[in-house]
């Protein structure tokens, strides 16, 4: 068996399974390959007809008569496939999903009406109605249903139960003392108005009459006031409309002489016009004669004119050819000369770049020997250090013998002092110690007395070497017990 394709209806949806499927598929079209199965599952909704019996919250029973469209939820793909798995193999009026969705319905409202009163309940049948609606919402979610509408009738006693019977003779009975009550009321209330009517119409009367009496006096005066009003005010118009005339005739009088003062003006003004026309006219046949005069003088001296500018256009055009080619030349001659710098400038460029390719290179060479010379010297070192025994005093001062450091030392303080003639002086001031018994008696004395001694040969060589004689009250040098070298 080979490829099917599957379409459904508008009502209708596709539940496919089978091969490469892990779950069921939902489509509206769809190829069914082999190895799958396609059943088809319809979602329009179904009336479900109940009549609940439940019980309220005073044990009282009681039939509640409902109408429920339900069916699928075709907004939510979750809920269809809940029901394409739960429902939708069972015929959607099989007595299988009657009882089921009968069973929601009469839990959800048993439950709910045990909790509450029959007065509760009757009184809120629409909040009542409301939360059997929502109660049994949630019950059908799961299996993917919802419900499109809800219609509770009215309540009905269960046989050998007349509380709503009895509750409406009650409430009858009470609309009937209502009733007699009204009525009562209204025949008091309708004699009571009469009455008041009529007084009301007769002070009214007399009110009106009285004002009707003032109403009129006024009328009348107001009357007389406005007649005398409207006179005066025609009088003031009659005279405000004399006066626009006289203005009017006098308006009229000063357009007449102004007219006829620009008739003459115009009268005068047309001879003028005459006059300076005819001038004009004769200014320009002058005019014409001039310009024709000229033009006659201009064709004669024009053809010499144009000769001597094209002769002179001539001759500038071929000064400027020549200074253009003079000024090609020598663009041409520097182009050439700057191509033959630019040539030479690459040429050292060139070279100095090769020059310092090759002392760089002549570097990294030396930089390379110096780095092998290090690291011999680094293993000659270490040798050393080994067969010194670690010692690293011993290692400086054989390096330093082997390198001719005290040598060279040797001949640096050499040349230091070498050419200088260095005078040492020594003196003595005497055997200081040699008299050890008198040392408790006179020792201060004695220590004053050797300074005075050392003075004189201090003073000297302090002479010799610098020159410098002692100041006149420090006396005069003495030969001392010193010797110079």
């Amino acid at each position: 068996m080979g490829f099917v394709y599957r379409i459904a209806s508008p009502s209708e949806y596709l539940a496919i399974t089978g091969y490469g499927i892990n779950d069921v598929k939902l489509a509206k079209k769809a190829w069914i390959a082999p190895g799958q199965r396609c059943t088809r599952f319809d979602i329009s909704p179904v009336n479900y007809t109940f009549e609940v019996q439940a019980m309220s919250a005073e044990k009282l029973p009681f039939i509640l008569p409902a109408v429920f469209t339900i069916g699928p939820r075709a907004d939510d793909d979750e809920c269809l496939l809940r029901y394409a798995k739960l429902i939708s193999p069972h015929d959607k009026l099989s007595h299988h999903v009657n009882e089921l969705v009968k069973g929601v319905i009469e839990g959800e409202t048993r439950v709910l009406a045990a909790s509450m009163t029959m007065e509760e309940i009757f009184r809120g049948t629409k909040s009542f109605k409301q939360a059997v609606f929502e109660n049994v919402q949630l019950e059908l979610n799961q299996f993917g249903l919802i419900i499109y509408n809800a219609n509770v009738k009215q309540l009905v006693d269960v046989p050998g139960h007349e509380y709503f019977s009895y509750l409406g003779q009650k409430t009858q009975q009470e609309a009937v003392n209502q009733a007699k009550v009204d009525v009562a009321e209204a025949r008091m209330k309708g004699e009571v108005g009469a009455k008041e009517r009529e007084g009301t119409t007769r002070q009214n009367a007399a009110k009106v009459d009285a004002e009707t009496r003032v109403y009129t006096v006024k009328r009348q005066g107001e009357g007389a006031k406005e007649e005398a009003r409207v006179k005066a005010e025609v009088k003031v118009f009659e005279n405000e409309r004399e006066a626009e005339v006289a203005e009017a005739n006098s308006e009229l009088a000063m357009k007449k002489a102004g007219w006829e003062q620009q008739t003459r003006v115009a009268e005068v003004e047309a001879a003028q016009a005459v006059a300076i026309r005819e001038a004009e006219l004769q200014v320009e046949v002058e005019r014409r004669n001039a310009a024709r005069q000229t033009e006659k003088l201009k064709a004669e001296h024009l053809s010499k004119a144009v000769v001597d500018y094209e002769m002179k256009v001539q001759q500038a055009n071929w000064e400027l050819y020549n200074r253009q080619k003079a000024a090609e030349a020598l663009l041409f001659e520097q182009e050439k000369e700057a191509d033959a710098r630019r040539a030479a400038a690459e040429a050292a460029f060139f070279a100095r770049q090769r020059e310092a390719e090759a002392e760089l290179y002549a570097k990294q060479k030396e930089a390379e020997g110096l780095a092998a010379m290090g690291q011999a010297q680094s293993a000659y070192l270490s040798a050393m250090l080994g067969a010194l025994g670690g010692s690293y005093s011993a290692l400086r001062d054989y390096l330093m013998v082997s390198s001719g450091v005290y040598q060279e030392m040797a001949r640096i303080n050499a040349d230091a002092i070498r050419g200088l003639e260095p005078k040492i002086s020594v003196w003595s001031s005497g055997a200081a110690g040699g008299e050890g018994g008198d040392a408790a008696g006179g020792g201060a004395m004695k220590e004053v007395a050797g300074v005075y001694k050392m003075l004189p040969p201090l003073l000297t060589t302090v002479h010799e070497q610098t020159g410098m004689l002692p100041p006149a009250w420090m006396g005069t040098l003495t030969g001392g017990p010193s010797t110079s070298t």
